[in-house]
């Protein structure tokens, strides 16, 4: 059992994903037999060298790709049986999505860009809850700014607003702070933290920089593939160490 997470409900679970991209010979198994809670409520971030699986991972679990063997579930949902309609609908009411790049639309303001998801599924746009998005990310003031006023960490912030607005199950995070200075990273990271800790969200972020991993409650290691371990209660000294085991394994 996971040390203090193993008892909790689980956001997230993966139960011997295999991911295998092309045929024969020229085969590459980008995940091989991964299986992987991740709880309600909790913070993890992903690890692992260079083509360890990553980004495959993130890509499963999100229902973005398909696994070539193995389940996933989301809040219980089996994500296998479903068509591309009804993945799509999960996607869209029960998983955030932020992303290195903030992937913001330049001519929209960050009130506008926030909406974005209320109005793509349909739903009546609350301005309250808009409003409410953007002041939980520090940015009640800045909701009539287009992206290119605002610095990197507030495109971020932004981004980050418009993934919780719909209020998903869980926030996949692809290497979010990786385009930001050292003063934004700090200010996602916190926010991210706050996230887990204030409103009980369930956050899975793949990173390869120690010190954001060491603001997650647990960091998953992956190698080849497969779960390579884990650290529970991280600080950047202990993942920088694991890293390197890793990495030495691996040449």
């Amino acid at each position: 059992m996971e040390q203090g997470l193993g008892q909790r409900a689980e956001a997230v679970r993966l139960n011997g994903v295999r991911r295998t991209y092309g045929s024969g010979a020229a085969a590459v198994t980008a995940l091989d037999g991964v299986s992987v809670g991740f709880p309600v409520g909790s913070f993890t971030a992903v690890m692992g060298p260079s083509g360890s699986g990553k980004s495959t991972l993130l890509q499963c679990a999100a229902g973005l790709d398909r696994p070539t063997g193995g389940t996933v579930a989301i809040g219980g949902t089996e994500l296998a049986g479903l068509s591309e309609n009804r993945l799509t609908e999960l996607r869209r009411d029960r998983i955030g999505f932020v992303f290195q790049s903030f992937n913001l639309l330049p001519s929209l303001t960050a009130t506008q860009n926030v909406e974005l998801p209320l109005r793509l599924a349909k739903r009546p746009i609350d301005r309250h809850v808009v409003r409410d998005a953007l002041a939980s990310v520090g940015l009640a003031d800045r909701g009539g700014h287009r992206p290119a006023e605002l610095s990197g960490g507030q495109q971020q912030r932004v981004a980050i607003a418009r993934a919780m607005v719909t209020a998903p199950t869980v926030l996949f995070a692809d290497e979010p702070t990786g385009a930001l200075d050292t003063a934004g990273t700090r200010g996602v990271l916190a926010l991210l933290r706050s996230l887990v800790d204030e409103h009980e969200r369930t956050i899975v972020m793949v990173t390869h920089d120690p010190v954001a991993a060491a603001v997650a409650d647990r960091v998953l290691f992956l190698a080849d593939g497969r779960v390579a371990g884990e650290l529970h209660t991280p600080t950047a000294d202990s993942v920088v160490a694991r890293m390197t085991h890793l990495e030495a394994a691996s040449c």
